[in-house]
């Protein structure tokens, strides 16, 4: 089967596309752009464009934050305020799922009567205690 490719900087460059759209890009095309380990990717006019990207690391941010003017204390007091707002959040969710039911003296007192009472026995609850349980049988 012949494959057709293009003559690119007077070398032929092949990449495959394998069934989980994974691509392995020629050794001598990655070197020439300093072995990035992220590219951008876009498509242009039925082409797959990709560009190398360099991703910031944590002196980049840094020099960004100060270019801001934001500062170490205004680092601190954001992830305070994001905290708060976190525990405010589930504190209002806790509430959410309580249900608050009013009664009278009275009739909360016959509520706890009844707790208290022992179950009233029943032909099924007798029979469900009588069997063997299943992991026995």
């Amino acid at each position: 089967m012949k494959i057709p490719y293009k003559l690119i900087g007077g070398l032929f460059m092949l990449a495959k596309l394998t069934s989980k759209n994974q691509l392995t890009l020629p050794k001598s095309v990655v070197d020439s752009v300093s072995k990035p380990e992220y590219f951008d990717v876009q498509v242009r006019a039925g082409q797959i464009v990709l560009t190398p990207v360099r991703v910031q690391r944590g002196e980049a941010v840094r020099s960004k934050l100060a270019e801001l003017g934001i500062d170490d204390s205004d680092v601190a007091e954001a992830v305070s305020w994001a905290r708060k707002q976190e525990a405010t959040l589930a504190a209002e969710d806790a509430l959410h799922e309580q249900t608050v039911i009013y009664a009278s003296q009275e009739a909360y007192a016959e509520f706890l009567a009844i707790l208290e009472r022992p179950a009233a026995p029943s032909v099924r609850l007798q029979k469900t205690m009588r069997a063997t349980a299943p992991w026995r049988s």
